[in-house]
């Protein structure tokens, strides 16, 4: 749902017209190897082989997680950095991704090129959030990530949607509308530090707009993004198409200030607030699975519905660690009602955003367990591949060493949460009813932050 803000439209500050930041395009070396035919291929080759082959590994290498190269490859290492990058480089990774390589080759080959259905363009979003869901609670009841050959099926299935997408639809279709990697991707890079952006009164003057249609130097934008009206990063892959065709030097790449997106959204999406209060359940129920009170809630949970089926006990553990912060998420939003005059699906609509910093931070907490705790696997298991046999602890830093990271990123995405409420509110409301609004969302958020530090405290088993 798009919103319009109520008050006065003040000047977006988010826009490109800031000349403050440091033009990353400025460098000559920088400019001449994004504008060059090389970039991005020099990465998304090698990727889409290592890609290739850690599938490889999933289908025919050991069937135990433990002792197979692709599933080191891919829980212990990439999963636990993708949100790291997207942190600092944006939505770098997806113009590296395999499978966006991928649709380009089908495209390019037997490719249709028809427009994107209606549908998706309205409820692609929702799509997103639905394959995030399904996709998580696969996991912990198939136990994907604990089996190399259950991988092996999910990366072989999303496959085959990008193959079908490529070969019918125009552009990244699978990746702007239906990618669930791509949706949490979009709400994580509105925290990170990069920005591209256009330059206002250049792009007044052109009339060609092959940053958007393409031209000979290479294709249009592949997110169906028009740079010259961007007003945020979250779908910008950085592939660095609009910058090698536009013919008056107008797109700029700059650090900013984390979270800064985030504090002028003009017309915030419900389906992406519901997403970003959905990931921080799905933190909860991650890291709730991997401690020892799981097995006593388990027990609980066969007594009171009085079936031993995991896939019935796990379901309803899953539905409520969503449903919590969704209740809270609304209950603040009646609260702020009150002060701010909006109604509760607004509130819930703006202030989702506001999550994302501790979502972001939660994400990355709760994977550093599997990076720091089981990170040597990946070379233990790399180097079995050549007959060398490693034994050992995997740890790379001990689990107490490990809580206080976990503590201290919670407790900045919190902050960076909370300040985020502040400048929402500000910008929203200005003085008549901010402060208040503000202090029932830095309630909600102080709770949350209290909950995650409370899992992260109590001593975590390894998945590997």
């Amino acid at each position: 749902m798009e919103q319009k803000n109520k008050y006065k439209d003040k000047k977006n500050p988010n826009c490109s017209s800031n000349t403050n930041n440091v033009n990353l395009l400025r460098n000559k070396t920088f400019k001449k190897f994004i504008k060059s035919k090389w970039y991005p291929g020099i990465f998304q080759w090698p990727v889409l082989i290592v890609f290739s082959f850690i599938v490889y590994e999933l289908l025919v290498g050991p069937s135990t997680a433990h002792d197979n190269f692709g599933t080191a490859g891919t829980w212990v290492l990439w999963w636990p950095i993708l949100p790291i990058i997207l942190f600092l480089l944006g939505r770098f990774w997806c113009a590296i991704c395999p499978f966006g390589l991928i649709n380009d080759l089908v495209q390019k080959f037997v490719g249709n090129n028809r427009p994107v259905p209606k549908f998706l363009r309205k409820y692609g979003i929702w799509i997103i959030d639905a394959m995030f869901i399904m996709i998580t609670w696969s996991d912990h009841v198939w136990g994907i990530v604990e089996s190399p050959r259950g991988s092996a099926v999910v990366l072989l299935i999303i496959t085959a949607g990008v193959i079908l997408s490529g070969a019918f639809f125009e552009r990244r279709t699978w990746c702007r509308y239906l990618c669930f990697l791509g949706g949490v991707s979009s709400n994580y890079t509105r925290v990170g530090i990069m920005e591209l952006r256009a330059t206002p009164e250049k792009c007044a003057k052109c009339k060609v707009l092959a940053c958007y249609k393409g031209g000979e130097k290479a294709a249009g934008c592949p997110m169906f993004e028009f740079p010259r009206a961007m007003e945020t990063n979250a779908e910008c892959n950085f592939c660095g198409n609009c910058v090698k065709n536009c013919p008056n030097d107008s797109i700029k790449v700059y650090p900013r200030v984390p979270t800064k997106e985030l504090w002028f959204i003009r017309r915030p999406k419900l389906a992406e607030s519901f997403l970003a209060i959905v990931i921080m359940g799905i933190v909860f129920v991650q890291n709730i699975t991997m401690i020892a009170i799981w097995k006593d809630i388990l027990n609980w949970l066969e007594r009171a519905t009085g079936t031993t089926s995991y896939y019935v006990t796990f379901t309803i553990t899953f539905i409520i660690a969503m449903l919590i912060p969704i209740i809270l998420l609304s209950t603040a939003g009646l609260i702020a009602k009150k002060f701010n005059g909006d109604s509760v699906k607004q509130n819930f609509t703006r202030f989702g955003y506001a999550i994302i910093p501790l979502d972001l931070s939660g994400h990355i907490a709760h994977n550093l367990f599997h990076l720091l705790a089981e990170g040597k696997s990946v070379i233990f298991t790399f180097m079995e591949l050549f007959g060398i046999n490693m034994s050992g602890s995997t740890a790379i830093l001990g689990n107490e060493t490990i809580r206080i990271l976990q503590y201290i990123l919670i407790i900045i995405g919190a902050l960076g949460s909370i300040y985020t409420i502040h400048r929402i509110a500000k910008h929203t409301y200005g003085d008549k009813g901010s402060i208040k609004t503000s202090v029932v969302y830095t309630i909600l958020i102080v709770f949350l932050a209290v909950v995650n530090l409370i899992l992260f405290a109590l001593p975590m088993e390894m998945r590997m």
